[in-house]
């Protein structure tokens, strides 16, 4: 059963206005990633993917992270949409976080703009910034969308929500 969703107010975006199958934008704004105290990614050319119920996921173009903090993992999970994704775990000093990462080495042709680039859990890092906004991570140990002020729900991950 579909829940009851927020009303946006002016400026906001309603999840449930997402569409499904996913959809992917180019965002301008500023992206960036902090783990350990260091930006390990900064972008002005992400991709922002849309998909009812979801926050919206933020993937970085690699030559806009600092790939060497990256170490490949051997965990890969499948998208009905998207193709089989593969992960990271990043690791800077001594600090690490498993599986915190993930992307599409051979993404479905309807999602080729995603080779390339990298999606990070917001909760698996020390902070996630859109537009100097620090964000808020989406519930679940599954998902990766970004929750800013301007995004409304209710959201996938959230008590409840399994039967959406």
């Amino acid at each position: 059963m579909r829940p009851e969703q927020t009303e946006p107010a002016p400026g906001q975006e309603s999840v449930w206005d997402y569409p499904r199958p996913p959809r992917i934008e180019h965002f301008t704004g500023h992206i960036r990633v902090i783990f350990n105290t260091l930006v390990i990614a900064d972008t002005h050319d992400a991709k922002r993917v849309l998909e009812t119920s979801h926050p919206p996921v933020y993937y970085i173009p690699t030559r806009d992270i600092q790939m060497n903090y990256l170490k490949k993992s051997s965990l890969t999970s499948w998208c009905e949409f998207k193709g089989n994704a593969h992960y990271y775990t990043v690791l800077v000093n001594e600090k690490k976080a498993e599986n915190a990462g993930w992307y599409y080495p051979e993404p479905v042709s309807d999602y080729s703009a995603l080779k390339d680039y990298v999606a990070f859990y917001p909760g698996l890092m020390d902070a996630c910034y859109v537009n100097d906004e620090k964000v808020k991570a989406q519930k679940g140990d599954f998902y990766g969308g970004w929750i800013t002020k301007n995004i409304v729900g209710p959201f996938k991950g959230e008590t409840g929500s399994r039967g959406w």
